[in-house]
């Protein structure tokens, strides 16, 4: 099916983005070299993509509500928006949120198919997030927690290393392993549902399941593309957040990533889909600030990834309507 080949190269460009972003600080700061980070990578973000529930697949799964023959190519059109989206912004080095590209995708398909009543606008259930009103709120609030904890754990850590010898430099590293390794493990958990999310929609609306779930296969595939997008071509975003936004040492780099991972897999088990992206280079920008040092941080880097970001729901939703032209003519 044409539409889970497109799931498959979403993912895959979601490694080029968002799962580059969980290796990005243990290079910069050289603690481990590209080979062994991609390595680390692949292992837990397949454990967290094959582990942790699917509760945020179910969030992304429900956004469309259409009938089942017209549900096909309105994903398939969202797919390959928000891929040629993250394609864009790949190749001019800027981290933006594969997860915004996606919804944006959906939604923009969505109304061009349907109208407004095609889409789950939604809310809260509780804590859980619903639909897209419920996506969104969990997508603007996850970059400040991220920053405001990259903070405080940086401050924390400078505090507790005041009497630190260089014999600490070791156990920091292995710290920042430990850290990249929890982080791959939360991005898998939320990020590679994103694509099960879709893949479910898919299978169900095909009539090849009678139920709304991901299939073991799915959860592979999804780990697997991810990685391959890190090694592939992830480095552009491992420079940016790495290397442009703040010049980390490896405490930066252990507060940043532990940040990140406490949000995004508290995000990852009430089923809200989040932006790897915007939570690392949140967290990192709050290391500068936990550093007393605002000054250092490259703003003229933060805005233009702010831009990518304002503009990714509108753009992916925008290519999604142009491409279900073109998948409608095609397959009429």
């Amino acid at each position: 099916m044409f539409a889970i080949t497109l799931a498959a190269a979403f993912a895959l460009t979601n490694g080029f983005h968002d799962a580059s972003n969980a290796i990005a600080t243990l290079v910069a700061t050289r603690g481990a070299t590209p080979g062994q980070a991609v390595a680390l990578s692949a292992v837990f973000n397949m454990a967290g993509a094959v582990l942790l529930g699917t509760a945020v697949a179910d969030t992304i799964a429900k956004i469309v509500e259409l009938p089942a023959d017209e549900t096909v190519a309105a994903v398939g059109a969202a797919l390959a928006g928000a891929t040629t989206w993250n394609l864009i912004t790949w190749w001019r080095g800027l981290p933006s949120s594969s997860g915004h590209a996606l919804v944006g995708g959906l939604v923009g398909a969505a109304l061009a198919e349907g109208g407004p009543d095609a889409v789950l606008w939604g809310g809260f259930d509780g804590w859980r997030p619903v639909g897209v009103v419920g996506t969104l709120v969990a997508l603007i609030i996850s970059p400040f927690l991220g920053l405001g904890l990259g903070y405080l754990l940086l401050r924390l850590l400078r505090r507790l290393s005041r009497r630190w010898t260089t014999a600490m430099r070791g156990p920091m590293t292995v710290a920042g392993w430990l850290a990249s390794a929890g982080l791959s493990y939360s991005h898998g958990a939320n990020d590679a549902q994103k694509a099960m999310g879709v893949i479910a929609a898919l299978l169900l609306a095909a009539g090849v399941t009678d139920e709304l779930t991901v299939p073991l296969w799915a959860k592979v595939l999804t780990g697997i593309t991810l990685t391959l997008g890190t090694a592939a071509g992830g480095w552009r975003i491992v420079k940016t957040i790495g290397r442009r936004i703040f010049p980390l040492t490896p405490m930066d780099s252990v507060a940043s990533q532990a940040a990140s991972t406490a949000v995004i897999y508290t995000a990852s088990v009430i089923g809200a889909p989040v932006s790897t992206t915007q939570i690392v280079a949140s967290s990192v920008v709050g290391t500068g600030g936990g550093r007393q040092r605002w000054g250092h941080v490259r703003w003229e880097v933060v805005r233009a990834m702010l831009i990518a970001w304002f503009t990714t729901i509108p753009a992916a939703g925008l290519l999604a309507a142009g491409f279900l032209v073109v998948w409608k003519a095609v397959a009429g």
